[in-house]
């Protein structure tokens, strides 16, 4: 059990990568708290979960919202009595470019998928440093990574995740508490799918654009977040893990 006595919180978990990283941690061990905004999502995952020996609650969290984050913490605490492993796993995907991208749509972005970044870290931290150190994962992209055509604002804010992470591993490795930042590739969830795989020829380009040849599957994320929460990566901190099916390498 890789994740025995663990509390985690993972944000966006209702569905996609939370979900099945939820599972799999409950799997390994952990007592989970999903938070989401996508409430009948959320509680059919948590009753999932549940159902199949696990132990998990779900949170309504709106990730842009300090106080909501405030009582997401709070909510896993009082149910599990501290917090270990944080993952900062919302975000929401856009295509246009810098001349597209509207005032609104960049703070959008920037608000769901940077600020919740940072909120979440914010308020863990404290209670990590209670439980004697903890665990944050942050999902950042191979777009935050490279440049590339569109996504003006969706590179921005992996961009700043990434740096943040950095940040965070740096300033909070005193108190043993560890953050790092995983750069999927292409992964076939219901955020990726309108934009990137809506039909077979999308899917075959998108596929042949990783020397693997295949897009990722929220299982290949999932496994690599299991390590950067357990003690397995006790001395990894500060860093990315790229799983791009090699798209970076070219």
């Amino acid at each position: 059990m890789r994740l025995e006595n663990k509390v985690a919180l993972i944000s966006g978990g209702a569905r996609g990568m939370g979900a099945v990283e939820a599972q799999l941690f409950v799997n390994e061990g952990a007592k989970v708290v999903i938070g989401d905004i996508l409430e009948d999502e959320g509680r059919r995952t948590e009753a999932q979960i549940n159902e199949s020996g696990g132990e998990c609650i779900f949170v309504r969290l709106d990730v842009t919202s300090e106080a909501s984050w405030q009582q997401a913490v709070a909510a896993t605490v009082a149910r599990f009595g501290k917090l270990d492993v944080l993952v900062n796993n919302a975000g929401i995907f856009r295509t246009e470019g810098v001349l597209e991208t509207s005032e609104e749509l960049w703070d959008q972005v920037m608000e769901i998928n940077a600020k919740g970044v940072f909120l979440g870290t914010k308020h863990a931290i404290p209670e990590m440093r209670k439980a004697g150190g903890g665990s944050i994962v942050n999902i950042s992209s191979v777009a935050g990574l490279t440049g590339g055509p569109g996504s003006a604002a969706y590179r921005a804010s992996k961009g700043a995740v990434r740096l943040f992470t950095k940040a965070t591993a740096i300033q909070y490795a005193a108190d043993g508490i560890r953050a790092n930042s995983v750069h999927p590739g292409i992964i076939e969830t219901d955020m990726t799918t309108p934009n990137l795989l809506v039909d077979e020829t999308a899917r075959q380009r998108s596929a042949a654009r990783h020397p693997l040849g295949r897009v990722g599957q929220p299982q290949d994320v999932a496994y690599g977040v299991l390590y950067l929460a357990s003690d397995e990566s006790s001395f990894v901190t500060g860093s990315e893990l790229v799983i791009d099916g090699g798209l970076t390498a070219q």
